[in-house]
């Protein structure tokens, strides 16, 4: 198999050794930044490319990899804002690997950064079936677990979980004064991380995190309300269930066990996949393997996907298998 990766710091040069080292791939790496290989050179001949560019020229790249990239390439980006990088092409599948180091640079990048890691894909309509599963199985090879997701999903819960918390971090580092304890440093370690990333993560994402913002907002004046009356019963209230909430997280994000396969035959049309792979997402149901079976005369196949033990009645119904 070949790999083309654009843009190769600390993701896109993990992405690079973990295809070299764990897939036996052949990678050609360009980074337009340093000079180095060309985009086209990169592409040639390529089966799947990653384009790791900043998220501020993200989408140029984006296109200047499709307009290389061979008519059987599989093409995704690691940014952690996806749908102002949805495109009509059927190769393009968005993508964001959960994983990171607070160190950056190709020189900080390992194979085994992936491992374990949710890696989520924002397939369209127009997504080829044959080259999201490529996608998918090539993640999956990685030591990732791929979950598919559409991207305006994606980029309401990333404002909640990832880009409110920077913003939360920075607050409270701004407000301090005195001494500062573990409490303190647990919930700003990420305050003030890479600025020229964060501002365009900002940016990208704004509309989803002002309305994240908003509800913090929200949350905190009901607060403020208890503590003005002197409610300590419904304090309490409040921090048993943010223990329990997120206990309840954490339980839900370690989840593992047995897989089942689910099997069902679909016509060969364009998307037909991707939406069966949405469908699952949207239910909180991950595929942890996808298999495409096409038909002898090419007009229909058979397309298997293996999930929780536990989730397979259910993803059953949701696929109509």
């Amino acid at each position: 198999m070949n790999v083309a990766v654009v843009g190769v710091g600390l993701i896109g040069g993990s992405i690079a050794l973990a295809a070299r080292e764990r897939l036996g791939a052949d990678v050609r790496e360009s980074d337009p930044a340093a000079g180095g290989m060309s985009v086209a050179e990169a592409l040639d001949g390529a089966g799947v490319a990653f384009v790791a560019a900043p998220l501020g020229v993200l989408g140029e790249v984006v296109d200047e990899v499709l307009a290389a990239a061979p008519a059987d390439c599989v093409v995704s980006d690691v940014g952690s804002v996806k749908a102002p990088l949805l495109r009509d092409d059927e190769r393009f599948c968005g993508g964001h690997p959960l994983a990171g180091s607070e160190q950056r640079g190709r020189e900080h990048a390992r194979a085994d950064l992936f491992d374990g890691a949710t890696w989520y894909l924002t397939p369209t309509s127009t997504t080829g079936g044959i080259l999201l599963e490529r996608l998918h199985r090539v993640i999956a090879g990685f030591g990732a677990r791929p979950r598919s997701i559409d991207a305006s999903e994606h980029d309401r819960m990333l404002a909640a979980v990832s880009h409110l918390p920077h913003v939360l971090a920075n607050v409270l580092v701004k407000e301090a004064r005195g001494a500062i304890g573990p409490s303190f440093r647990d919930a700003t370690r990420v305050a003030g991380a890479n600025p020229p990333l964060w501002r365009d993560i900002y940016l990208a994402n704004r509309t989803e995190l002002s309305r994240a913002i908003g509800a913090i907002r929200a949350e905190l004046a009901a607060v403020d309300r208890a503590l003005l009356e002197g409610d300590g019963e419904w304090l309490e209230d409040w921090q048993m269930f943010a223990a329990e909430r997120r206990r309840e997280l954490l339980e839900a994000e370690g989840a593992g066990g047995a897989l089942a396969e689910v099997r069902m035959v679909v016509p060969n049309r364009p998307g037909v996949v991707a939406e069966l792979a949405l469908a699952l997402g949207r239910e909180g149901i991950n595929i942890h393997d996808m298999s495409l079976s096409p038909s002898a005369d090419n007009t229909r196949g058979e397309i298997a996907f293996w999930v929780p033990e536990a989730e397979a009645a259910r993803a059953a119904e949701v696929v109509g298998a």
